[in-house]
């Protein structure tokens, strides 16, 4: 197989596949790439109900991402939940030291759609260098709002822009439902309007699939807005496939 196919997923493993690193792997193969997975935490849940997370030792994960390069060559990463930011960093520095030229793409899920709540930002620092190490961030309007409670949305994207690129998911905004912001090169902002015109129907582990779309996109060197709105098209087919929890996997590009 081409070395260019291969594209790594680290996060937690969701039992019915709507989320996490199942998920991940699905939305690889519909852009015919290779998914690796490296679990993070296994988790108690269905596409209703979340009622447990066990994390892995991060030496455990440190030893799955070293094994698969050493094998593999990988040009992407996204990565999911992370018991803690200071985790994640060493994560993250690891995977710089094995691949300098990495593009990593991080969803910082701080909440499960079932309620679960997972970490908070304890260390400023530690949060910062994380940033700096990602080719982007992915949160949505709940999330990033979440991320500093005591700064607004727009401070709040301010002090991250000037860190890393933003893909702002839109589907939890009370004002433009469903419109993504992309903030890149620290001051160009992309809106990506709704795309489909077909009935959108709630998804378990849509932002997953969406990170998950926008780290393939990456893959394929094509430039960067046409990998966000390639990522906002695959997501709305992904939402409107069919009117259940779980999405279908089959991306017709236009």
């Amino acid at each position: 197989m081409n070395q260019k196919n291969y594209i790594l997923t680290i996060a937690g493993l969701d039992p019915s596949s709507g989320a996490g690193i199942t998920s991940d792997i699905k939305t690889f193969e519909a852009h015919d790439l290779y998914g690796l997975s490296v679990c993070t935490a296994v988790t108690v849940q269905n596409d209703m109900e979340f009622t447990n997370c066990v994390w892995i030792e991060k030496d455990i994960i440190l030893q799955q991402i070293e094994m698969l390069f050493k094998r593999f060559s990988i040009p992407v990463v996204k990565i999911g939940i992370i018991q803690s930011w200071e985790i994640l960093l060493e994560v993250i520095q690891t995977l710089k030291k094995l691949n300098s030229d990495i593009k990593i793409v991080l969803d910082p899920i701080l909440k499960a759609s079932a309620g679960f709540t997972f970490h908070t930002i304890q260390d400023l620092d530690t949060f910062e260098k994380v940033l700096q190490n990602c080719s982007f961030i992915t949160p949505n309007y709940d999330e990033i709002k979440a991320l500093f409670p005591d700064k607004s949305i727009e401070e709040t994207i301010e002090f991250i822009s000037e860190k890393t690129n933003i893909y702002l998911k839109g589907g939890h905004r009370t004002d433009k439902k469903g419109w993504d912001e992309v903030y890149y090169n620290k001051i160009v902002k992309l809106n990506i309007a709704p795309i489909t015109i077909k009935p959108i129907f709630e998804k378990h582990g849509s932002g997953c699939v969406l990170s998950a779309g926008l780290a393939a996109n990456l893959s394929k060197e094509i430039s960067l807005e046409d990998a966000c709105r390639n990522t906002k098209l695959y997501t709305e087919q992904f939402l409107s496939s069919n009117e259940s929890l779980f999405g279908t996997h089959n991306y017709q590009e236009k």
